[in-house]
Formats: structure tokens, C-alpha cells, sequence
């Protein structure tokens, strides 16, 4: 028989215990922040019927190409999910009756056939919240300052760069870009950053933009006095989009201001998130270091999602955000933020030869609600004790067959090295 050959699917991978410890910290702060936000929790089906993440309100093209998708016995085509967004949308659609505004969080896995970096795979974890039915920018603000409250507890420091989808496609069309190019322009504006200025405007070229078009997009893009409001009101005046992104950038601002948090949150002219389904406000989160250059979550408004799946021309007032615990993680390990005490075991119990006693004393302090390793293998006390060391658990209890014989137990604590004795009826 063929040996088999071990290995993950290329884009995918195992998290042993050292790694899973520290995302289920990231996981369960973020939750608590959600939480503490109000938001409600939510759970939606990883499979789901192509046609709905293939629907125009599913992502644009882009996304699509990087859909898993297989068929069931009855041959129906059924996709992976590729965001919660979309699984979002549906429930909302599907629950009329739901109380608005509605605030959910979901936290759950997510699949792209996409390229593969640093801090980004195939198959990872998003962690969602989504508010339906608020008009105005105050459920962007509360999204963004929820955001920096986060990463403030993962003791992460981050900017948010904002933008409005209506200034940058309002700004497109005063410069003659054609209405149905404007959304392949908007995704080659969003690569200004990483491929810089001379790749952006041949990009231009090659999809047979006009000469006069180009010429103002350079100056837009090379014009200093870009990133002030100031510099969008001309064009205000001749388009309806750019004056109604203006203003909720202005609203937005304003809010960010009284709030105390404008020195994080950034406007960038050009930030895009390739996304076709946003409609306003757009923000994305980067660590300040630049340790990670891709964003580490990202979000927006999306306003005609919900309406487009029930196939009417209602709109719903929808913002979102989601964070990528996988890239987090992956910053919080470049960021070497160690703890010096584990904080899995407040005990470790170590039996010589005293394996039920030590049992007993193990379940006592867990009733308690400590948390406790009982050591099974039969370690030598030296090798207990280097494990303990190694592991960083800061109080080890040993139990040996004097201190059964007295009714007591020894803690020693390994940071000081001070032992003390405890008493306990072992029966």
C-alpha cells in the first residue's frame, strides 16, 4: 500500500495548542468588545447556493473568480461563503420582521481561492459586526471607534484610513471616466499604493482611457491639497455624488472630532476596497509599524445589498466591519508581545506517587474555577519542574507521600522561587 503523503491543502493550515492559545485571546477580546457594543450574535451556513454569492450584490467580479464552488448529490451548485457579509444580507432578507436598527457580530470561518502572504490564506477567520437601519455616519463612527477599542485591548496600535465610494466615483465622472468603467478604475486607484503612480496611469492607457481623462486623474492623484475637503468642493458643485460624499465625510469627521479619535482615523482620497457592493463611507485598518502593509480589517457601507437579494429597490441602511484574526495573529507574533506568565494554568499539580490524591487537590481548585494542569506521566520532579519553567506557569503544587501523610501540600512559586506549605484533608 502507497505510503500517503501528509500535508495541508495548499492555503490552509493547523494551529497547535502555543498558536491556538493566543487566537482564541484575540477571538475572545474581540467578542467582548462586540459585546460590550451591544451587537447580537449570529451564525450562518459556510455552504450556500452560488447564485446568491454570485448575485451583483455578492462582490463584484474579483471576488468571484476566487470562489470555491462544487455541486451537492442533486446537483445543485453550491459555493463556500467567501465573507459573512453576504450570508448576512441574506438572513436579513429572509427575517422581515427583524427590530432595526439590528447590530450582529459573526465570527466564522471563510474560504478564498485567492493568492497567498504573509498573514493571508485560503481558508481563514472573520470576525463581523454589521449594523442595519442607521441612516446617518454615527454607525460608521461607532464601527471605527469600536475598532480602535479592539486593537487598544490587543495592544495593537493602528490607523484607519476612510474615504466615501460617492467622492471617488463622483470625482471619475467630472473627469469623463465612461459610467460603466468607473468601478474598474475605482480597482485601479486602489492599487496606488502598492504598485505607485507610473503602473496606475498605464494601467489607465491600457483600458483605452481619453487622454484629457488620464491628465486629470495624475493631477487629482499628484495635487497636495488632495486630502483636504477643501480641495472637493469645486467639484461639488458640478456633481451630485461628490457633494453628497463630501458631506457625509464632513458629518463623519465632525463625529470622529468631538469624539477624540480624528488623530487615528485618516481620510486617503484614493482608498478604494475593491469591492462593487459599498456605497459610502470606506475605511481600512493598518498597524501603525507597517509591520503587515495589508490591512488587518476593513469595512464600509453598503446600502443596496439587502434590497438587491429580495430583489426590490428598497433600501437598507447597512454598515459593516470585519477584522482578519488570522492577520492579527500574525501581527500580534511579529510584534513578539510575549506574556511572562501563561495565563492557561493558574496550577500545576505534580503527584509523587500520590497520583488520586493529587487528582482530589486537581478538582478541588477547579471547582474553585482555577484553571489547572495535572501532570499524568509520571514526570520526575526535575523534569516537572523545567517543564514548568518552559511553559512560564508561575505556580506549581507538589504532592508527594510525606505531605499526604501530614495533610498538606507544597506551592512553590517558580518566578521567586518561594515555596510555602498548605494543609488540606485529603479524606
Amino acid at each position: 500500500m502507497k505510503k500517503m503523503d501528509y500535508q495541508n491543502v495548499k492555503g490552509t493550515q493547523d494551529y497547535l495548542p502555543n498558536a491556538e492559545v493566543v487566537r482564541r485571546n484575540i477571538r475572545r477580546t474581540l467578542e467582548d468588545v462586540f459585546i460590550q457594543y451591544g451587537c447580537k450574535p449570529l451564525e450562518t451556513p459556510i455552504l450556500n447556493y452560488t447564485e446568491l454569492l454570485a448575485s451583483k450584490y455578492g462582490g463584484g467580479a474579483e471576488i468571484l473568480e476566487e470562489m470555491y464552488t462544487l455541486t451537492d448529490r442533486g446537483e445543485r451548485d453550491l459555493a463556500l461563503r467567501y465573507d459573512l457579509t453576504i450570508p448576512f444580507a441574506k438572513v436579513i432578507a429572509m427575517n422581515p420582521t427583524l427590530k432595526m436598527p439590528f447590530k450582529r457580530y459573526e465570527i466564522g470561518k471563510v474560504f478564498r481561492d485567492g493568492p497567498i502572504k504573509t498573514g493571508r490564506f485560503r481558508e481563514f477567520t472573520q470576525c463581523d459586526v454589521d449594523i442595519v437601519g442607521v441612516d446617518s455616519q454615527i454607525a460608521e463612527a461607532e464601527l471605527m471607534v469600536m475598532a480602535l477599542d479592539a486593537f487598544s485591548k490587543l495592544d495593537l496600535e493602528v490607523t484607519i484610513q476612510y474615504n466615501n465610494r460617492k467622492l471617488l466615483t463622483g470625482i471619475l465622472d467630472v473627469f469623463g471616466v465612461e459610467p460603466d468603467k468607473i468601478n474598474k478604475v475605482v480597482l485601479i486607484l486602489d492599487k496606488l499604493e502598492k504598485v505607485g503612480l507610473e503602473a496606475v496611469i498605464s494601467e489607465l492607457n491600457d483600458q483605452g482611457q481619453s487622454n484629457s481623462t488620464i491628465k486629470f486623474i495624475k493631477q487629482f492623484l499628484t495635487d497636495e491639497r488632495n486630502t483636504s475637503f477643501s480641495y472637493f468642493e469645486s467639484f461639488s458643485k458640478q456633481n451630485e455624488q461628490v457633494r453628497q460624499g463630501l458631506n457625509e465625510l464632513k458629518e463623519l469627521e465632525s463625529t470622529l472630532e468631538f469624539l477624540s479619535v480624528n488623530k487615528q482615523c485618516v481620510f486617503n482620497p484614493f482608498l478604494a476596497r475593491g469591492l462593487e457592493i459599498y456605497t459610502g463611507t470606506i475605511y481600512e485598518i493598518f498597524l501603525s509599524n507597517q509591520s503587515i502593509k495589508s490591512s488587518i480589517g476593513s469595512g464600509g457601507r453598503y446600502d443596496n445589498a439587502i434590497g438587491g437579494l429580495i430583489g426590490t429597490n428598497e433600501k437598507f441602511s447597512t454598515v459593516g466591519i470585519s477584522f482578519g484574526l488570522d492577520v492579527i495573529y500574525t501581527a500580534m507574533s511579529l510584534s513578539n508581545k510575549e506574556q511572562n506568565v501563561n495565563p492557561n494554568v493558574d496550577y500545576y499539580i505534580i503527584p509523587l506517587g500520590t497520583q488520586k490524591e493529587a487528582l482530589l487537590v486537581a478538582n478541588d481548585f477547579r471547582k474553585k474555577g482555577y484553571k489547572v494542569e495535572y501532570e499524568m506521566s509520571n514526570k520526575k520532579i526535575g523534569k516537572a519542574l523545567e517543564k514548568a519553567n518552559k511553559d512560564k506557569t508561575r505556580n506549581v503544587i507538589i504532592i508527594g507521600e510525606e505531605e499526604v501523610k501530614n495533610n498538606q501540600y507544597k506551592i512553590k512559586d517558580m518566578f521567586t522561587g518561594d515555596e510555602r506549605i498548605e494543609s488540606y484533608q485529603y479524606r
